[in-house]
């Protein structure tokens, strides 16, 4: 008799919970029924009042496993907690490229970083009560120059148990050859690894999720590529909502969360993930 082939078990985590009501709900409605098993809350969001915080934790408690992490934020148009945060525009973080710019460039200050992340952590055990199982970045903060260091060392302080995100693909090199973006991000993750292994923080094996935001995805099609050689607590990173006129203000990245959301909710998917033998619970 042979064994049947194990199931992978991998992460599905819905990134901006915080961001706005429309986000929120679509990111409850599939944590209720099993179609995510993880988000990263903005706690500099407009949306993480007292009762969209006690909504998550009520579908959160419905489910079999989902992970709840803090998603650090440190760009447009959000603000920072701490007074004396630095650079800024207009008294908000700057937009992700001059932050990456500033970041090559060595311009920021690694502890200004770690005591903002630290304020936003110490927000997050406030609204949750505990601390969170995992830190991400909005925009893959963590991942630049400086700000990676001020990160692991907030992590490391405020939240020694959680581990924290990589974006490197588990892809061979001629499969990643194709998106200066991704490469950029392959390049910035393996810096990253290597600083989180010397600080003895936690870090998810392989990543994807990542894709063309500007063109209308057959997502269908992108979530195969995403399960393709993931290994054991690979993440796949995901972006559904619903669209409303906040998050219409803060974030480019709209109709595309309804796209993944309607295909997270349907039934395409949960006969995808078993025929690669992959596994949220």
């Amino acid at each position: 008799m042979i064994d049947a082939e194990p199931l992978r078990r991998i992460w599905l985590c819905a990134d901006d919970y915080g961001i706005s009501p429309g986000v929120n709900r679509g990111i409850r409605e599939l944590i209720e029924r099993g179609r995510l098993n993880a988000t990263s809350v903005m706690v500099v969001g407009p949306a993480v009042g007292r009762d969209e915080v006690a909504a998550l934790q009520a579908a959160i408690a419905k489910s079999a496993r989902c992970a709840i992490g803090l998603h650090a934020t440190l760009t447009a148009p959000f603000r920072p907690l701490t007074m004396h945060f630095r650079p800024l525009d207009g008294g908000m973080f700057l937009h992700f490229r001059k932050l990456l710019r500033a970041s090559l460039w060595r311009r920021l200050d690694a502890e200004i970083v770690r005591a903002e992340l630290a304020t936003q952590l110490a927000a997050f055990r406030d609204m949750f009560n505990r601390a969170p199982d995992f830190v991400d970045g909005h925009q893959h903060v963590q991942l630049y120059p400086q700000v990676r260091d001020g990160f692991l060392a907030a992590v490391k302080e405020k939240a020694p148990g959680a581990w924290v995100r990589q974006a490197r693909r588990n892809l061979p090199l001629g499969q990643r050859l194709g998106s200066p973006k991704a490469l950029l991000l392959d390049y910035l993750s393996t810096q990253f690894r290597r600083r989180a292994a010397q600080a003895d923080v936690a870090f998810n094996p392989a990543f994807s999720g990542a894709y063309d935001y500007s063109r209308e995805p057959d997502y269908g099609a992108l979530m195969r590529t995403f399960l393709d050689r993931l290994p054991e607590d690979g993440v796949v990173m995901c972006h559904p909502g619903f669209v409303d006129e906040i998050l219409v203000g803060l974030d480019p990245l709209t109709v595309t969360r309804e796209t993944e959301f309607a295909y997270l909710a349907g039934e395409d998917f949960p006969r995808l993930l078993a025929a690669n033998k992959v596994t949220l619970t």
